[in-house]
């Protein structure tokens, strides 16, 4: 009996220290993931500081660049209107690059702006109810001078049966404005086309659609990310911020949709966003 005593107290102690060592273990354990919590926290400070520069980095930039360029434009629209006297042909010529120059910089600074705007949460979302018929008749007059001066047609495909829409036409139609301009890019003949059509769930699909260069499908998954340009021939002599597709994602998802893309190298694209027909802030975001 005295011998059963002897082996369960040492049993017991045993055990004890066992348990000791346990909570020893358990107590650095739990120093470690107080550190590693702490560093954590660290870090996402100082990631959120770096976002923060960056966006307002960004946004002072854009704001700043907007003078000059609003400057230059004046400068060239009074010399070209021959408002200071006669040009030559070839300072006309000079003069019309100096423009386009200014735009596409100044589209540059508008995306710029728009991507710190939007990181920085300052982006606002104002729905209106609005007919797809005028929606289409506003992009295809703001098209209409560069359609003019190139061998691709500009094809809006009339809505059939779609009711008015309750969005943010603003952010509607600068998504559908960044798809044509980049249809229009990369297609050097035949044709770019514009449709809606209702999907299930009072959605509605926007999709526009190329016979240009295509996409190679390696290059697809990286599209909507910032500062991303399709590697080709034709893009070494365009200019570009890298953002147009980037933020069309970005406004998609504000209005609670999402977009995306089907392309075929030398067949052709098609870019869609999908939002509901009506814009509601209790909706889940894709």
């Amino acid at each position: 009996m005295s011998h059963a005593l002897e082996t369960l107290q040492a049993e017991i102690a045993r055990q004890r220290l066992e348990i000791r060592e346990l909570e020893s273990e358990l107590a650095e354990t739990n120093k470690g993931v107080l550190a590693l919590y702490a560093e954590l926290d660290q870090n996402a400070l100082q990631l959120r500081e770096a976002a923060d520069l960056k966006s307002r980095f960004l946004s002072y930039m854009s704001h700043e660049f907007r003078t000059p360029l609003a400057s230059i434009t004046s400068v060239t629209d009074i010399l070209i209107a021959r408002m200071d006297g006669p040009l030559t042909s070839e300072q006309e010529r000079q003069l019309k690059f100096v423009q386009g120059s200014v735009r596409e910089l100044s589209e540059m600074v508008d995306d710029l702006l728009d991507l710190a705007k939007v990181e920085a949460g300052r982006i606002s979302i104002s729905p209106e109810w609005f007919d797809m018929v005028d929606l289409f008749a506003a992009l295809r007059g703001m098209f209409r001078p560069i359609v003019g001066a190139s061998a691709v047609s500009l094809i809006f495909e009339e809505p059939q049966q779609i009711p008015p829409i309750y969005t943010d036409d603003k952010k509607l139609a600068q998504i559908l404005r960044n798809f044509i301009s980049n249809a229009l890019k990369f297609t050097i003949e035949g044709e770019v086309r514009v449709s809606a059509s209702m999907s299930d769930n009072a959605m509605i699909e926007f999709a526009v659609t190329d016979t240009g260069i295509g996409i190679a499908a390696d290059q697809i998954p990286a599209l909507f990310s910032d500062f991303v340009q399709v590697d080709t021939r034709i893009q070494k002599r365009l200019r570009g911020s890298g953002l147009g597709l980037s933020l069309a994602k970005k406004f998609a998802e504000l209005l609670r949709g999402k977009v995306a893309v089907e392309s075929e190298l030398g067949r052709g694209s098609r870019f869609s966003v999908l939002i509901p027909a009506r814009y509601s802030l209790d909706a889940e975001q894709p």
